[in-house]
């Protein structure tokens, strides 16, 4: 039931993270081929490339559970800006510099068509970057919203409890209080018994 609440009072961001989340999902799945496509297999350049994509799908995968259950943000933001920095700078490297990145990737193919492919894969980057940023964002947000969610939650929690206990101390009050008013009575009536009895007893002795 808490969970529904929290996922109904952050829905809209909880799906605009996942629409994001998916499209990121199929950039960086998207820029592993590229880098195959120049050269299989890669040269040491290629596989910190192909590492920037592993580690973007990762944080997919781990997006995509921490919104199931609500745990594993630590992990979910540390992939993310890892991520965001190996795109950041797999950009620098293939934008500023595509002469050198060209000739570190060694690609057999046609010079045209290897260019086109480097071209390709940093805008695939880019697009990823962006997708990672607005992630990341929305990720910080949901999370904020989930605590915040969860404190009103435990203010309720705790309001209802002490409604409970102060319910509990007032029926426990009640039922002391018709114990002793019992009790008195009870020893009102012993009381009367024993007076009526002493009074007989008095009565029959003095006949006697």
């Amino acid at each position: 039931m808490a969970s529904s609440k929290l996922r109904h009072s952050c829905s809209f961001p909880i799906l605009l993270l996942s629409f994001l989340n998916f499209i990121l999902f199929i950039l960086s799945a998207a820029s592993v081929a590229p880098i195959v496509v120049l050269k299989t297999p890669p040269t040491s350049l290629g596989w910190a490339f192909l590492m920037v994509s592993s580690i973007s799908l990762l944080s997919c995968f781990i997006g995509f559970y921490s919104q199931l259950t609500h745990c594993c943000f630590i992990t979910h933001i540390s992939l993310l800006l890892a991520s965001c920095i190996g795109q950041l700078l797999g950009i620098l490297a293939l934008f500023t510099k595509e002469k050198s990145s060209l000739s570190i990737l060694k690609s057999p193919r046609d010079p045209r068509e290897a260019k086109v492919l480097v071209r390709l894969e940093c805008g695939v980057l880019m697009a990823m970057f962006v997708m990672q940023l607005g992630v990341l964002v929305l990720t910080c947000a949901v999370q904020s919203c989930w605590v915040r969610d969860y404190e009103g939650l435990e203010a309720e929690r705790e309001a209802w409890s002490r409604k409970r206990n102060q319910r509990i101390a007032k029926v426990q009050e009640e039922s002391m209080a018709n114990a002793t008013k019992i009790s008195e009575m009870k020893a009102k009536e012993l009381d009367e018994k024993i007076k009526n009895k002493y009074g007989q007893w008095v009565k029959t002795d003095f006949e006697g």
